[in-house]
């Protein structure tokens, strides 16, 4: 799995933070809050505190991540630790999202943020290089739904658009605040051609996708496990009977008219198999509504959403599809291709990367 090359659209940068560089920086700074004064503890509090099945409680573990992330040094090497572990897992290309506006707390200006990022993106994918282990990242800007800094921060992504941020995406608790609130953002986004992606479907139903595509008009929709809501199989629905559903042939399920055009308009889902379950989004990796997706052909791709909280990478994610649900090395290479052809990075950058990495990396795993 380490060796298949891999695509990764949703990593949040404050979610894969080494639990050795929280402590470190911790102590430089003198931040005082964590639960655990070891990297190993830490990892293992993070990953306990993230299996809670609540999104809410879920999101508070973030509170120390950020915590150690509001200095310019800090975010440099958080963003360059972050290509090193990604590169080292056969990452290839990778979009890593972050919101600037939970990095102000020490004076940062929001561009001062992007900029730190920035360069330990770089400096990390100079690194990676030279170790043999070549990796493209690019940044999501990220506005929190709860705020009012969403126009504010899409108009910092489309400042630095040339400089390595790929696109906009706004997170945080989905009831309560509909991607709505931030229309403005949005029409911005869309008069100025920027690529944009909104997390909707995982801890709401499907108002929240339909919003997140038919008012707000995203390239790319976060989660979106929530889709399954609008199919049907054997006249029974999704939720009814979960493990006959995800085993369903494709012929016996009917997809409703909010599902048929997520399909149809080949509209990508950033799916994260192990965060969805430990949020309650997904019961299981075997019961992963993906892989009935993956049978009816939408544009799926698998994804590591927060690795330190999960504990995971993305060849372990690879992992438990194999294992847990039944995946080949097709299916991966599939869900590979299908990242790079939604990734925010120009079409012959895009067509580069599978043509020259994706494809003759998974052929010498096929011929094996």
């Amino acid at each position: 799995m380490r060796r298949a090359p891999k695509a990764l659209l949703h990593d949040h940068l404050d979610g894969g933070v080494r639990p050795q560089t929280i402590v470190e920086i911790a102590d430089e700074v003198g931040y005082a809050g964590l639960p655990a004064s070891d990297a190993q503890s830490l990892g293992a509090w993070f990953r306990e505190s993230a299996d809670s099945g609540s999104l809410v409680r879920y999101l508070e573990t973030f509170d120390h991540t950020l915590a150690v992330m509001q200095s310019a040094d800090g975010l440099r090497r958080v963003a360059r630790e972050c290509v090193l572990d990604l590169a080292a897992d056969g990452v290839v290309y990778a979009e890593s999202r972050y919101a600037p506006e939970q990095h102000l707390e020490a004076g940062l200006a929001l561009e001062e943020v992007v900029e730190a990022v920035n360069d330990g993106f770089r400096e990390g994918e100079k690194e990676a290089a030279g170790a043999g282990t070549p990796i493209r990242v690019t940044a999501l800007l990220t506005a929190m739904r709860h705020a009012a800094k969403s126009t504010e921060i899409a108009e910092l992504a489309v400042r630095y658009r040339d400089q390595g941020v790929a696109g906009f995406d706004i997170a945080g608790a989905e009831a309560g605040f509909p991607p709505t609130r931030h229309l403005d953002a949005f029409e911005y986004l869309r008069r100025e051609n920027a690529h944009f992606t909104i997390h909707a479907g995982e801890a709401f139903g499907l108002p929240s996708i339909w919003e997140a595509i038919q008012w707000c008009g995203a390239d790319r929709l976060g989660h979106g496990v929530r889709i399954v809501d609008d199919l049907t199989v054997d006249d029974k629905a999704f939720a009814d009977d979960v493990a006959a559903a995800v085993s369903a042939e494709a012929a016996d399920v009917h997809l409703g008219r909010l599902a048929a055009y997520v399909r149809d308009m080949r509209i990508p889902l950033e799916m994260c198999p192990s965060s969805n379950v430990q949020t309650g989004a997904a019961l299981s990796v075997a019961l992963h509504p993906i892989s009935l997706l993956k049978r009816l052909r939408f544009r799926v791709t698998v994804n590591t959403d927060n690795r330190l909280m999960s504990g995971t990478t993305m060849s372990r994610e690879m992992e438990l599809l194999v294992q847990d649900a039944g995946w080949t090395i097709e299916d991966l290479r599939w869900v590979t291709i299908n990242a790079m052809k939604s990734a925010f990075i120009p079409f012959d950058e895009r067509l580069a990367i599978i043509e020259t990495v994706v494809k003759p990396g998974y052929a010498v795993l096929l011929d094996e």
